[in-house]
């Protein structure tokens, strides 16, 4: 039953554009952390460690509300779960996320997200190569075009020319580290409950990116409500957005699901403007999101 409802369009689709509409607020929220706890941005000790505190906050908050769902304590029992906790937790936790906030915080969040897109791209190919029901086909090749094209546009003015690989190939890095785990969520899914394999990976990965940043000399410098209080918002988006994207990913075909990942750029590009104050160009803004929406569409065709 649960298979047949989360399979259907009228439930996915929101489902999947919600999840990545709470992403692409961590992007100027992150950019504010960095500011109200005073983290430079070339301190990668104090990054990693802002990055290790959400993370091991939000797998606190998803093992809890989990529980609570359940009804029971949500623990892993077997070796072989904990096993692909421990690699979850290296893929898409401490090291996907460790490339991701070193490169945010040397470039702008309207430029981070348009090379963060790259990880949908990513996405569509690798499960055309694990999954033989993911295969590739024009719909897809060209709702890719689109989508990615629409992105492109939009931050055409925040790409500088040339690729610097401290910022732009650090992210670009951190988007292949994403499509991995996507790949990996939607096999070990198969075997365990999403909710519990991504309480224990962020768990996991978040301590260890915590003992990783204080041994460098990590350090939140100035903590205050206000940061405190956007750590709690980071925390809570990805104990939601990722608990809710594992369980959609266990039921649908990659490509179907990660293709809205082109959503997570334009809300950031928006959400930067107005939280960040960086400028954007608002009716590209619009032509841009109708070519995301319209590649979106194509990918997802034979659903619609």
């Amino acid at each position: 039953m649960m298979h047949t409802k989360l399979s259907k369009p009228h439930i996915y689709v929101p489902l999947a554009a919600l999840c990545c509409l709470l992403w692409s607020s961590a992007f100027p929220f992150i950019k504010r952390g960095y500011r109200y706890f005073e983290i430079a941005a070339g301190d990668y000790a104090s990054q990693i460690l802002f990055a290790g505190c959400r993370f091991a906050l939000a797998g606190v908050l998803t093992i809890m509300i989990a529980s609570v769902i359940a009804k029971k304590p949500l623990v892993p029992r077997k070796k072989s779960t904990v096993g692909r906790i421990f690699v979850l937790s290296l893929a898409q936790t401490a090291v996907q996320y460790t490339l991701f906030y070193m490169a945010l915080a040397k470039i702008e969040g309207s430029a981070g997200s348009v090379i963060n897109s790259a990880g949908t791209f990513f996405c569509v190919l690798l499960s055309a190569v694990f999954f033989n029901s993911d295969r590739l086909n024009r719909y897809k090749i060209i709702g890719c075009a689109l989508g990615f094209g629409g992105i492109v546009l939009m931050n055409f003015s925040s790409l500088k020319p040339g690729f610097h690989f401290g910022g732009e190939g650090l992210m670009l890095l951190s988007a292949l580290c994403y499509a991995g785990s996507s790949i990996l969520i939607k096999k070990f899914g198969e075997k365990d409950n999403p909710a519990l394999l991504s309480g224990w990976q962020f768990l996991t990965g978040g301590v260890l990116m915590v003992v990783c940043g204080l041994a460098f000399g990590g350090r939140l410098h100035t903590v205050s409500g206000k940061g405190v209080a956007v750590l709690i918002y980071l925390a809570l988006v990805s104990a939601t957005a990722y608990t809710l994207w594992g369980i959609l990913l266990k039921y649908n075909p990659v490509s179907k699901i990660t293709v809205f990942g082109f959503i997570n750029p334009v809300g950031g590009v928006i959400l930067s403007a107005l939280l960040l104050h960086e400028q954007v160009n608002w009716w590209l803004s619009i032509l841009c999101l109708a070519l995301v929406s319209a590649g979106i569409v194509l990918v997802n065709k034979d659903k619609f």
